[in-house]
């Protein structure tokens, strides 16, 4: 059999295939093994090929299909071909195995460890397509059978649900949890709704650092004391430090020891508050407190092996400044005041360990009646197996899927432009900010933005002090001394690989994918949006305003995250990386117009 005409091979079923194509198209995207640059087009009866040289086999053939969203190219069938003897390499194990012999020797344990990630994901993959009818009757039992008046921040956690089975718009393996069985997903990975009680640790207060809110009084009124955890008499002495279930036993007692209080922790004599897990799942929502969620450390990794989801008590302090800094720009832009809301993140401790801490995030007041959905929720499928998007176009738009769309990429655009115009760019992708949708009292659609985690902005110092003077923040309140620089370049990059292709562009190209639209419409009204926030900055030489129209609007390129590189395949010495998650290579711009009109 030839390479033009090698079929997907049979012994991987639809779940692996659809997988397969996403990680050999992420692979070429960011250029693992020279895929891009070392490798040569060939045009084809059945379509483009891409031929690799390989020693062993004389070169691999990868087919190729058009994709215009972050790369040229995408994978069009789940294979490799090898060029000598034509045999097909397919599935999870081949086709890693044969890019692994190709890399440099010191990457090889990165490359297993990817494939272990790769298996992990097929296997969540399948247990998500048995339990989606279980799903869905959870669900509709608890919170109705229409998902477009699950109101209130507790039906939000639904929407949560149905947002943790569906796939990262860039991250290949995303639904994988290393380390993690079924029981334990079942037990607390938000695809499954479960609720479980928290674990609780005393730890001496001489040995805990609490924030200025946490020290006084803000606290939720249900936080346990150490006589409510069966431990009387500690009260005065000791602290009570939540515990995610997954973290108690071996990773707790390895963190007590290491951070040096382990002689004088005492375990809670019982578990205390019943919690529910949130999308990012070390996030959980108190059941006493629907505006409280706890932010705990948990010992695994996802979208990536060195993405720990541990909890460095640096970025509690970042997150506070960052939301101090972002009510400080929002008092000055009284347009967003009713529009734009943020958690409050002030709340918190920590003991110095990265698994002993807890971030305290209160919602605003007043969203009882509201519609909190994530944006990584809108093109989930909901009971019935219409996606979300629909089901509150049709409360909320007429019907009209993209109006929605268009009013929120207008409010996100104009916010995010301007706090550009700052020097401020925020990672604030689509699990980390929600739609709030609900009546005004004339009987329109009301929407907000609601967001949280800003502990990893990007932040151009220049900028920041040309409009803020002296209410500026001093560098020195944060920790991560990456977050500042002097120029427009990382803030700029951050914003066109959050705002623009996680928060906008994904949803123009999946939709079309869905044929919901035609894509040069899709990514017309992205660019439309985009061109309206940038133009109210300014277009002067130097202004914020032609910057990011440089950068975002008329540059051939646009910076693309290289997450599997960066998050798993190769160390930071040999991928560079100073941040994973802001480690970039670069794409297609989809939004110049001679794109868009294709």
């Amino acid at each position: 059999m030839t390479a033009a005409t090698a079929e997907p091979g049979t012994d991987a079923g639809p779940a692996e295939r659809e997988l397969l194509v996403r990680v050999l198209s992420a692979l070429l995207r960011e250029d693992v093994v020279g895929l891009r640059t070392r490798g040569t087009l060939l045009r084809r009866p059945d379509g483009p090929w891409l031929r690799l040289p390989a020693a062993d086999c004389g070169a691999l053939l990868l087919p190729l299909a058009p994709d215009g969203y972050q790369a040229e190219y995408a994978a069009r069938l789940p294979l490799l071909v090898r060029e000598s003897d034509g045999a097909r390499l397919t599935g999870l194990d081949a086709v890693p195995a044969a890019l692994r012999a190709l890399a440099d020797p010191r990457d090889h344990e990165g490359f297993d460890a990817f494939a272990a990630e790769c298996r992990q994901a097929l296997a969540t993959l399948r247990l998500h397509e048995a339990t989606r009818d279980e799903l869905y009757a959870t669900l509709t039992h608890r919170h109705g059978p229409d998902p477009a008046r699950w109101t209130g921040l507790v039906a939000g956690l639904a929407y949560d649900a149905l947002a943790a089975r569906l796939d990262h718009p860039v991250y290949p393996v995303s639904r994988g949890r290393s380390g993690l069985d079924e029981d334990q997903l079942r037990a607390y990975a938000p695809e499954f709704h479960p609720r479980f009680a928290l674990r609780w640790v005393l730890l001496p207060r001489t040995a805990l650092t609490l924030s200025d809110g946490a020290a006084s009084g803000g606290l939720p009124g249900c936080w346990p004391r150490p006589a409510d955890l069966g431990r009387p008499g500690l009260d005065s002495s000791h602290f009570a430090l939540p515990v995610h279930p997954l973290t108690a036993g071996g990773p707790l007692e390895a963190a007590l020891r290491e951070a040096g209080p382990a002689g004088e922790a005492v375990p809670a004599g019982r578990p205390s508050l019943d919690v529910a897990p949130t999308l990012s799942m070390r996030t959980v929502a108190l059941d006493a407190d629907s505006r409280v969620h706890l932010k705990l450390p948990l010992p695994t990794s996802t979208l990536g092996m060195r993405n720990k989801r541990t909890i460095k008590p640096g970025t509690l302090v970042d997150g506070a400044a960052g939301q101090r800094l972002l009510e400080t720009v929002l008092a000055r832009e009284p347009r967003f005041r009713e529009t734009v809301l943020q958690a409050d993140e002030t709340v918190y401790a920590h003991a110095g360990h990265e698994l002993l801490a807890v971030l305290c995030r209160r919602w605003p007041a007043g969203l009882e009646n509201s519609v909190v959905v994530p944006l990584a929720a809108l093109l989930a499928p909901a009971p019935g197996g219409r996606p979300i998007l629909d089901h509150l176009a049709d409360r909320f738009y007429g019907g009209d899927p993209l109006a929605l769309l268009d009013a929120c990429w207008a409010l996100l655009f104009d916010w995010q432009t301007t706090l550009f115009g700052y020097g401020i760019a925020l990672e604030s992708h689509q699990q980390n900010i929600s739609l709030v949708l609900d009546r005004t009292a004339a009987g329109g659609t009301r929407l907000r933005l609601l967001f949280k985690d800003n502990d990893s902005p990007r932040i151009n110092t220049v900028r920041l002090r040309e409009r803020l003077g002296a209410a500026a923040p001093d560098p020195a309140d944060f920790t991560d001394r990456r977050i500042f620089g002097t120029d427009d370049g990382p803030v700029a990059d951050l914003f066109a690989a959050i705002t623009v292709h996680l928060c906008a562009g994904s949803y123009a190209f999946g939709l079309a994918r869905r044929g919901r639209a035609p894509l040069d419409r899709l990514l017309g009204l992205v660019r439309d949006r985009l061109t309206e926030a940038v133009g109210r900055l300014g277009s002067a030489p130097g202004e914020a305003g032609a910057v990011l129209g440089a950068r975002l609007l008329e540059a051939p390129y646009l910076p693309v995250k290289a997450m599997v590189s960066a998050g798993t395949l190769l160390s930071k010495e040999r991928s560079g990386a100073a941040d994973i998650n802001k480690h970039y290579t670069t794409g297609p711009n989809y939004l110049l117009p001679s794109r868009a009109a294709r």
